[in-house]
């Protein structure tokens, strides 16, 4: 028999539980479907780093903006604890530091705080020991334990907004007003589609189209090294991947220089995000591997590159990796998410890229409005 509900979303990661708030908050009946018996996709397995400062310039930077105030709303409400606020970027080469200086001048750049070495080293020593020769400090972000966060969202939705999430369950078929699954049809006047890296169960020629493939990354959890981070902190290879400094004509002048110095790294999409847990402990990434079936090894040599990198950023021996994992997400060459409508009250939702956390509430505001008629 048919269970009605006012919108039913297909997929319980974090870009579905942000379609269940937006869609909680217009007062509607969210009904959310999952495969899984818990979260276990990338929404638990990244950083848990809400990033705002080096997202590209426009509509991502925008619900980078908008999805952390979300986050600040959320996290107050479900008890997800704010384990860290702000990120600094270190620059270790002169050519880092002038993208830095042209990242500070750009409407992106308010509220941010560009260091040369010596005032960096006064204000944040414990990022001092590996020299850099400018430091810029944003305020603009938080952090959560993704793996703790996510369950107490949907714990969350469940308990105060009448969401409701059911697990073990498989979604075959869409179509408008209902869907067909595992445990029998659901109906609804609207459908949102999120379904993380499956390309192939709903609509996959639609998904095809987009030029996805998938992307695996290696992630490292180290031992306290004794002393808190003032905030999150990357280094000068998120400057040519992170497309708010990337796509500055500054960044021109870096990255032959990332080449002749890091090619490693760089072949091996590694790129440096540190963020520390309650505990002291550091979660460290990743690398960027791609392919329609990513393998599930993680090579050590991988794991070193990353490693060094760390080491060269905080001019501290790395301290013992006490865990490792991968993640797997979608990933398009030419865009960071993509919204497609299959029929007028149904949307397939995608991010493609690693921005998930970052920015998925903002999207799940945007998808609603579609539904709903409105311009935004």
């Amino acid at each position: 028999m048919a269970k009605a509900a006012d919108i039913i979303i297909v997929g319980a990661g974090i870009l579905g539980l942000a379609h269940a708030l937006a869609a909680a908050r217009r007062g509607l009946r969210a009904l959310v479907l999952d495969r899984d018996a818990q979260a276990n996709g990338a929404s638990v397995r990244n950083f848990g780093f809400v990033t705002v400062t080096g997202q590209q310039a426009g509509a991502c930077w925008r619900r980078a903006l908008r999805s952390r105030a979300v986050w600040e709303e959320v996290a107050a409400a479900a008890g997800i604890p704010i384990l860290q606020r702000g990120l600094a970027v270190l620059a270790r080469r002169p050519e880092s530091a002038a993208v830095l200086a042209a990242f500070a001048r750009t409407e992106m750049g308010a509220g941010c705080t560009l260091l040369d070495g010596a005032e960096a080293a006064r204000r944040f020593p414990e990022l001092a020991r590996g020299a850099p020769q400018a430091l810029l400090w944003s305020p603009h972000e938080c952090r959560v334990e993704s793996r703790e966060a996510i369950p107490r969202l949907a714990a969350w939705l469940e308990q105060t907004q009448g969401v409701t999430i059911r697990r073990h369950v498989l979604v075959r078929g869409v179509e408008e007003g209902g869907v067909e699954t595992s445990a029998g049809r659901f109906s609804a006047p609207l459908i949102v589609i999120c379904p993380g890296d499956d390309f192939l169960t709903l609509f996959p020629d639609r998904i095809a189209a987009q030029g996805v493939t998938k992307c695996k990354l290696h992630m490292l959890r180290l031992a306290s090294p004794g002393f808190r981070l003032p905030g999150a902190v990357m280094s000068d290879l998120g400057l040519v991947r992170y497309l708010g400094y990337a796509e500055l004509p500054e960044a021109a002048a870096l990255r032959p220089v990332l080449w002749r110095e890091q090619r490693a790294q760089l072949e091996a999409g590694v790129h440096l995000i540190v963020v520390q847990s309650a505990d002291g402990t550091l979660v460290v990434g990743d690398s960027h591997h791609y392919g329609a079936t990513p393998d599930p090894f993680q090579p050590a040599e991988v794991d070193a590159l990353i490693l060094e990198e760390f080491q060269a950023a905080l001019g501290i021996p790395p301290p013992p990796v006490i865990e490792r994992w991968i993640g797997v997400y979608a990933s398009a060459p030419d865009k960071l998410m993509f919204r497609d409508a299959p029929a007028p009250h149904i949307r397939l939702v995608m991010v493609t890229s690693g921005t998930g956390a970052s920015t998925a509430f903002a999207i799940a505001e945007e998808t609603l409005a579609e539904l709903h008629g409105e311009s935004r």
